[in-house]
């Protein structure tokens, strides 16, 4: 492992704590009196308090130091003195560990008393500390200048995703977001659960990937000698608990989709589902809306949510607009009654990409998605789609070709997408046989047929109404984040490009050593006089350097320069 002159350094300082018979990482409890947080909305002078942090600040002056101590709820500046903590002859406690052992992203314990400063500043007075844990790499550190300018702001998209523990650390007002959404789980759980409604568990491992049409995830289970999927959706076994008797369920189920990754996709994602006999679409519209309203105010205080450059008010009632409707006002083209060719025609007069493996379906989601859906900001629902983009869905009691289903868009994405239940059998197996037909001309999202949910509605679903939420995009709107990424703790991500292990040779460890003597490249011929090692030698090692991107050789007119990667 090559490590970094401060991960060295910091690693000599923890071989020197141990050598001092000082645990840096112990294993007892440290018994905490007051956080960050209490110790301000309950200040009282000369109180006696037990805190435990991560030192995120100092500034020594001598025998006396003030720092910020970090815990879960914000910081606070202690006030190390040397003569408050070691009160005997011996200021080793002080001299040495604090001065000079301890670092910026130590974990440490106190035992202080609370006072203000002159400028009343709620401070610790530190009687006592002990080290918690070691830090060994050390914290970006990012500053504030007199002008209120950041510098060195640990803001790069992909090391804050693939390293959220140090974004946590370094960037707090992250954690507001998780915070919030933590807040739109309980209170959508507690808006269920007040209604009557059971939450309940389904498998993500499954024979069949059902309840969407998504391209899934595939494994194999040795013992049984089969291949399973990872869950796309949790609707079916929703509805079998339907069938078995429950009038309302809901999941908060963990998704899994084979599909590409932006701004708003993610292929791990969590999604909210619930079911409800003996209620149709239009309750669920109802239902829905007073849902968000509900979860707007408990996430943020108030029903409207800033996103972007819109102001998104999430006060029921919310817009009810056809998509045949939506479709004619932004294109002037009536999918009514269209053939499957008619619709690939007009798709492809107006730019969209198409091909033979599209059904009537696809098309009319492509116009819709490309010509349609941004232009909904405010929270709308989409009504009345047409059969073939629904294959679990009720047809219209009055409306011929189109089914009782609706989506929300919000700023132009969709949110959540429910339906008046299909409880005919023989009308969703011949739907199922529909999607298996997609999917021998090519369409690798067409829906399984599920022969065990097929025998379930032939026992009998009563009339049921669904409803479901994609949980992680509803999240962003209410945080304003316009990236997924932003809203997961733990994104997916490329493969992290892996420093190569290497053992090097005398010679290459000269040549480093030389280069790291200078913060600037160097004349090769410089290095090259200074290692004092042969043609043969230099060319060997120079050129391992290189292969392992430790080092790298600029030619320019007049001159070769060496430097460290």
């Amino acid at each position: 492992m090559q490590l970094s002159e401060q991960e060295i350094i910091r690693r000599e300082k923890l071989a020197t704590l141990t050598k001092m018979g000082i645990d840096a990482f112990p294993a007892e409890e440290y018994k905490i009196s007051a956080t960050t947080k209490s110790i301000k909305d309950d200040f009282t002078e000369g109180k006696q308090v037990q805190i435990a942090g991560r030192l995120m600040s100092r500034r020594i002056q001598g025998k006396a130091s003030f720092a910020e101590l970090q815990d879960s709820e914000g910081r606070i500046q202690v006030y190390f003195n040397r003569d408050e903590i070691c009160t005997g002859e011996d200021k080793t406690l002080y001299n040495e560990v604090y001065k000079h052992l301890l670092d910026i992203g130590d974990i440490i314990g106190i035992e202080g008393e609370l006072f203000s400063t002159q400028v009343g500043e709620k401070t610790v007075m530190v009687k006592n500390f002990k080290i918690l844990t070691k830090s060994l790499r050390p914290l970006p550190q990012p500053r504030t200048d007199e002008n209120g300018v950041v510098h060195d702001a640990f803001n790069d998209a992909e090391l804050r995703y693939r390293q959220r523990y140090v974004d946590l650390t370094v960037n707090p007002h992250v954690k507001e977001i998780f915070v919030k959404r933590t807040k739109l789980f309980n209170a959508m759980r507690t808006f269920f659960n007040d209604a009557g409604y059971f939450e309940v568990e389904t498998p993500i491992l499954q024979s069949i990937p059902g309840g969407a049409a998504a391209r899934p995830f595939i494994t194999h289970h040795n013992a049984l000698d089969i291949p399973l999927y990872l869950r796309i959706a949790n609707e079916l076994y929703l509805k079998r608990l339907i069938v078995g008797g429950f009038d309302g369920v809901y999941e908060f189920s963990k998704n899994f989709r084979n599909e590409g990754m932006d701004r708003t996709h993610n292929p791990e994602f969590t999604a909210m589902e619930i079911y409800v006999a003996y209620k149709d679409y239009n309750w669920m519209m109802d239902f829905t809306e007073k849902l968000l309203e509900f979860c707007a105010v408990q996430v943020n205080g108030t029903t409207t949510a800033t996103f972007g450059e819109n102001q998104i008010d999430f006060k029921a009632p919310y817009p009810r607009v056809s998509m045949t409707e939506a479709i004619q006002k932004f294109t002037g083209f009536d999918i009514t009654g269209k053939t499957e060719k008619e619709l690939y025609d007009f798709a492809k007069s107006i730019g969209i990409e198409v091909d033979e493996t599209m059904g009537k379906g696809k098309l009319i989601d492509e116009i819709f998605g490309e010509k349609c859906e941004g232009n909904f900001i405010q929270p709308t629902f989409i009504t009345d789609y047409p059969v073939e983009m629904s294959p679990l869905t009720k047809k219209h009691r009055s409306k011929e070709g189109l089914t009782e289903r609706f989506e929300l868009m919000i700023c132009g994405k969709e949110v959540a997408n429910a339906y008046s239940e299909l409880n005919d059998p023989i009308d969703q197996r011949e739907r199922f046989e529909s999607q298996l037909a997609l999917s021998e001309r090519g369409d690798d999202e067409a829906m399984f047929i599920d022969n065990d949910f097929l025998r379930a509605l032939e026992y009998g679903m009563p009339p049921t109404s669904g409803l479901g939420i994609g949980m992680d995009r509803l999240i962003m709107f209410l945080t304003n984040n316009a990236s997924i990424q932003e809203v997961l703790f733990f994104p997916q991500m490329k493969p992290e490009k892996t420093v190569p292990q290497v053992e090097l040779g005398e010679d290459e460890k000269v040549i480093l050593e030389i280069l790291n003597s200078q913060e600037e490249a160097m004349q090769l011929s410089e290095v090259k006089e200074r290692a004092q090692l042969s043609g043969k030698k230099w060319d060997k090692a120079t050129k391992n350097l290189t292969k392992f991107e430790m080092i790298k050789v600029e030619k320019s007119a007049d001159e070769i320069l060496i430097y460290l990667v």
